[in-house]
């Protein structure tokens, strides 16, 4: 087996076998302080691809953070093929102030690649592009819903590339989305660079939610197993996920008090009523629809409502019934998990 080369992140070179710490400098704060973007390298001693995995793009969505900090726990690193580069904080300015945004109010994800003379944004897109996306053969990208609203965990990526498949197939949630890349994004920059990135999404922003970080460590060292940086586990292979062949919001017909919400991760029917919008005297009551039969994959979960405001996300697959089983398959098997107090002896966080 080839022995593996060094890496060097700024400037900082890892050796074969090591891990290091390396901190990105970013913009300084108001007050002269320091600022740097934490990293963390594990470069095995022999050849493999190098894979970052990257959290808190937006700084308010947290459950990402605590995916990379179990993932850097696990005993199954120290036989690691090639390199991972974790990143658990982004978006370190707006991750301070618990903001989904930079300090300057733009968005990193729509930023991209930046540029080392530009905005705040543009600056911190373009030091995290060069030092770790033009670096590594793939990459994950982690993230949630925004505040108060969550999402079922699933994947969105290019499906029309297979090996992007394939990966998407292996992380191992019932859910994926081929989703068209938004300009500036991460992903979109890596398609440009060929560099393939799947995009997780689970949960809320600003919350831990322990099925999605379970989920999201399990996911990423499945596919670290499937690029070959890992030995393939001897537990069950996960069952193939369904690709929804369409996503829509439901939105509020008109203003109120809502109430009776379908619930994250359930089929609906055409015509079904997935919430009711009142008024505060109990006067007038109107019934959300779905428009097609489906799974909610991302909802509101605010009890009010503007008319406009978005508020059930529903996917459409051509079997709903296969979608709705792989979904309720997931839930039990993570919820086994949290109650059984952890994953498999293969997958133990060290102590």
């Amino acid at each position: 087996m080839a022995r593996n080369q060094p890496i060097t992140i700024y400037k900082s070179t890892i050796a074969p076998g090591e891990r290091a710490d390396v901190n990105l400098p970013i913009a300084d704060l108001y007050t002269a302080t320091s600022l740097s973007m934490p990293v963390q390298v594990v470069n095995g001693r022999h050849a493999g691809p190098v894979l970052f995995v990257a959290a808190a793009i937006h700084g308010d969505e947290l459950n990402g953070v605590e995916i990379v900090r179990r993932l850097l726990k696990r005993r199954a690193l120290n036989t690691l093929r090639g390199s991972l580069i974790a990143v658990p904080i982004v978006n370190v300015h707006g991750f301070l102030d618990q903001s989904r945004y930079l300090p300057d109010r733009r968005d990193l994800n729509r930023s991209f690649p930046g540029s080392a003379r530009g905005s705040v944004a543009a600056r911190l897109a373009n030091i995290f592009l060069n030092e770790i996306v033009r670096r590594s053969n793939y990459g994950i990208d982690l993230h949630t819903g925004a505040v108060d609203r969550s999402n079922l965990p699933q994947i969105r990526a290019n499906l029309d590339d297979a090996e992007t498949l394939q990966l998407a197939k292996a992380f191992g949630v019932p859910v994926i989305l081929n989703a068209d890349a938004r300009d500036g994004s991460l992903r979109a920059c890596g398609a440009e660079l060929g560099t393939p990135v799947l995009t997780y999404e689970a949960g809320e922003a600003l919350r831990f939610d322990e099925i999605s970080i379970r989920a999201g460590v399990r996911g990423i060292l499945n596919v670290m197993a499937t690029i070959g940086m890992l030995p393939e586990s001897r537990r069950a292979r996960v069952q193939e996920p369904v690709i929804a062949s369409s996503t829509s919001w439901i939105r509020a017909a008109g203003s109120g008090i809502v109430s009776n919400k379908v619930e994250l991760g359930r089929s609906v029917r055409k015509n079904q009523s997935l919430a009711t919008i009142s008024d505060p005297l109990g006067r007038r009551e109107e019934e959300v629809p779905a428009r097609f039969d489906g799974i909610v994959i991302g909802r509101s979960n605010l009890p009010l409502a503007l008319e406009g405001d978005a508020l059930f996300n529903v996917a459409a697959f051509h079997s709903v019934e296969r979608a709705e089983d792989l979904v309720e398959e997931f839930a039990a098997r993570h919820e086994r998990s949290s109650r059984d107090g952890g994953d498999t002896p293969q997958q133990q966080e060290s102590t």
